[in-house]
């Protein structure tokens, strides 16, 4: 009789191994996810490394200097208050990877275990999951983060929690769909037929089956959430300043996007090609391992 050890080494698993290799071999040709890649390399760099890059208090008012151009003492120009553009971007990008990875974290960890318990066990437990899904979706994703920040109040962690709330129904929908597909295949009946655990099976045979899509999820989610979090910035909901942070640097530039277009121009800058690099980065990953796509 096969014990549970055997039934862990599902056949699922040398294909997806196999699936895998031909997935990084086809992401390590696609030019676009490279470019995303490089992009995010560089981003992830200028976070870590802005008090190398720029030292100085970026939030420090001088207000002799304000909105001076472009220049050798000031690379990007400053602002209305005389602050470094160039240090507030740097220290922004720590703002806005923070933001991102709670922003994954909050619907990871709330997400997908909904969504395997609803796919798995089906029945009553799916339908009210799945209502409950529903309900929340019917909100466009950027109202709802606006009417939590409404409710919750503003500020990062405020932020950081009413975007990822935002997030969690596409994670549950996500997950559950892949479920409904990876729970029919043999291993897993197998599993179920020697008596294996429900739990066992979620974590052997279940998730490891779904862990590409959620991947790619993950990606394009970070990309989605400094979007969200540079909107709730620009209407003045979301991180307060000082703390500096795209969105808001972009909504207080607003009255001198004619005279001093450098004051917008530099943060808008950065939010687009901060999204621009998660956003190619999740498509070549979706074009590599999603089996939809390949098909």
């Amino acid at each position: 009789m096969t014990d549970e050890k055997d039934v862990d080494m599902a056949p699922g698993s040398e294909e997806n191994t196999a699936s895998g290799s031909r997935g990084w071999a086809k992401l390590k040709r696609n030019r676009a996810a490279l470019a995303g890649g490089i992009l995010l390399l560089i981003y992830l760099l200028c976070a870590l490394g802005a008090p190398v890059l720029f030292r100085g208090d970026p939030s420090a008012p001088d207000l002799m200097n304000s909105l001076s151009p472009p220049s050798t003492a000031h690379l990007l120009g400053t602002d209305e208050l005389g602050r470094s553009i160039l240090g507030r971007i740097l220290y922004g990008a720590r703002v806005s990877l923070l933001i991102a990875v709670g922003v994954v974290g909050v619907g990871l960890v709330i997400g997908v275990p909904v969504g395997l318990v609803s796919g798995y066990y089906g029945g009553k437990t799916d339908f009210i999951i799945q209502r409950f899904t529903d309900m929340m979706l019917a909100f466009p994703g950027f109202l709802l983060a606006l009417a939590l920040v409404a409710i919750l109040g503003v500020g990062l962690k405020n932020t950081v929690i009413s975007i990822g709330i935002s997030m969690i129904p596409l994670y549950i929908r996500l997950v559950r769909g892949c479920v409904l597909t990876v729970k029919e295949e043999v291993y897993v009946e197998a599993a179920r037929a020697c008596g294996t655990r429900d739990l066992n099976i979620i974590r052997h045979h279940i998730l490891p089956n779904v862990l590409a899509p959620i991947i790619i999820q993950t990606s394009l989610g970070m990309g989605t959430a400094i979007l969200f979090a540079a909107g709730l910035g620009f209407l003045g909901i979301g991180v307060q300043p000082p703390t500096p942070e795209w969105g808001s640097m972009l909504g207080s530039a607003r009255a001198y996007m004619m005279g001093k277009p450098h004051v917008a121009t530099f943060p808008g800058i950065a939010i687009f090609l901060a999204v621009l690099s998660f956003n190619l980065l999740g498509d070549g990953l979706r074009d590599a391992f999603d089996p939809r796509s390949r098909i």
